[in-house]
């Protein structure tokens, strides 16, 4: 036991030597060790077991360890492990039909990337190009990624590191009616999105409608809070999209691949997107691989004009292997149905937990999509200081706390995030849960 520990050890060590982690001052690290990881669940070098409650980055949707995904990986490598993207392969022509098939887009056609910022990289060329138009709107409270573009898409403090950037990315405020400002007074939800409906139309008339190539939005925001637009806000942005001919691009690179209980998150609505951005739930993660799904009109128009597109790993095979796998897992395992399951469990039990702890202002949720806020005040909203404002701070020890307790999820400013894998049990949900009302016992006892 002694020498497993001390190689662990010099694991860590290791990294903290050689790696730059994302997102971190390198000097305040501490990363754990992972030795194994099955189904919902990993453990650490010590051996200790943790409930992923936000599928890793909200990517792990059909868990650790699935063997059809492993073993369509292993296949590939030893058929075919890499050819250009130029050329027309199997598990290619597999992966994208499988994908057009799974949005309802027809005549459809895909883009392969490696992961969700190329994807919204490329989204962004796609529209300028098809349109002549060279204005991208996007929300603030969005991430759409960290690159040079998808940067300057995000519309939160990870921008800023990006700026100045090229010109014509112009944001605008998403629905988010529990911060809304105070002279608001809705009623329904109806009001919420006539209300930021204008705003985007004014904005969309100001800017000049002819020069706008797209509106992005994450279907449902992620990260930032599990934002969960109104129906009629979604259908609002299609139509004026359509009127002045501008793409409605939706990023559902989280929110994608049954996370809020339909294939993509769109569907929930009854739309129809120019552009759908992807990548996560496409392989869970165990290869990289996203992509652009291009709407007809879109791709019959690259018929007669070159496409200004391109990536040396666009559509590799083991990643298309990977995403053929898992599509048919989430049928084979009726992924659908396990959502919409415990997705009612799982929004009861964040009713619940809302009633009873005075530090939760309000709890969001979509399918297993889901965050809730932290407060000082229900009555004022005051929120408790995240990470971004103090690092070490309230926030950082209540993630502290619940990662002691073995229920490992991740915050942004004062949000909890809870996106567990798609394939976990009722069981498994309500004994992870009981962790986080434990915690949340003390976060009470804190603010008073």
């Amino acid at each position: 036991m002694q020498k497993r520990r001390l190689k662990m050890s010099a694991i860590k060590e290791k990294s903290l030597k050689y790696n730059l982690h994302s997102w971190s001052a390198q000097g305040n690290l501490n990363p754990k060790v992972i030795t194994k990881a099955e189904g919902i669940y990993f453990w650490d070098e010590e051996g200790k077991k943790y409930y992923d409650m936000s599928a890793q980055l909200v990517n792990s949707n059909l868990g650790h360890g699935n063997k059809a995904i492993v073993n369509a990986i292993k296949d590939q490598a030893e058929k075919i492990p890499f050819i250009g993207p130029g050329f027309a392969i199997d598990v290619r022509s597999d992966a994208a039909e499988a994908i057009v098939e799974a949005s309802g887009l027809e005549g459809a056609k895909v883009f392969f990337t490696n992961a969700g910022a190329e994807s919204n990289e490329n989204a962004i060329k796609i529209a300028k190009q098809y349109t002549g138009r060279w204005k991208i709107f996007s929300q603030y409270r969005c991430y759409h990624g960290s690159s040079a573009g998808a940067g300057m898409l995000t519309g939160e403090p990870r921008h800023f590191a990006n700026e100045p950037g090229p010109a014509g990315f112009i944001k605008y405020d998403g629905p988010y009616a529990y911060r809304a400002p105070k002279a608001c007074k809705f009623e329904t939800e109806d009001d919420v999105a006539d209300f930021y409906l204008e705003l985007l139309t004014n904005q969309v008339k100001y800017e000049g409608p002819e020069s706008v190539a797209a509106i992005f939005l994450e279907t449902v925001v992620g990260s930032n809070g599990i934002l969960v637009p109104p129906a009629k806000y979604v259908t609002g942005v299609r139509d004026l999209c359509t009127k002045y001919g501008i793409m409605m691009v939706c990023d559902e690179v989280m929110a994608g691949w049954y996370r809020t209980g339909t294939c993509f998150a769109f569907q929930n609505f009854g739309i129809k997107p120019d552009l759908v951005t992807f990548a996560k739930g496409a392989t869970c993660g165990y290869v990289p691989l996203g992509g652009v799904i291009v709407s007809e009109p879109i791709a019959k128009y690259f018929d007669d004009h070159k496409m200004m597109c391109g990536l040396t790993y666009s559509a590799h095979p083991m990643g298309c292997a990977a995403a053929v796998a898992t599509i048919n897992e989430y049928k084979n395992l009726n992924i659908a149905e396990n959502v919409k399951k415990q997705g009612k469990v799982l929004g009861e039990l964040l009713e619940d937990l809302n009633k009873k702890h005075a530090c939760v202002g309000e709890v969001r949720y979509i399918g297993l999509f889901s965050a809730f806020e932290l407060v000082k005040d229900k009555a004022t909203k005051e929120p408790i200081v995240g990470f971004n404002d103090d690092p070490d701070g309230l926030m950082a020890k209540i993630v502290g706390m619940l990662v002691k307790e073995g229920f490992w999820t991740y915050s942004h400013e004062n949000m909890i995030i809870v996106a567990p894998p798609l394939i976990i049990t009722e069981e498994e949900l309500r004994e992870a849960m009981a962790i986080l009302d434990k915690v949340l016992d003390s976060v009470d006892n804190m603010i008073k």
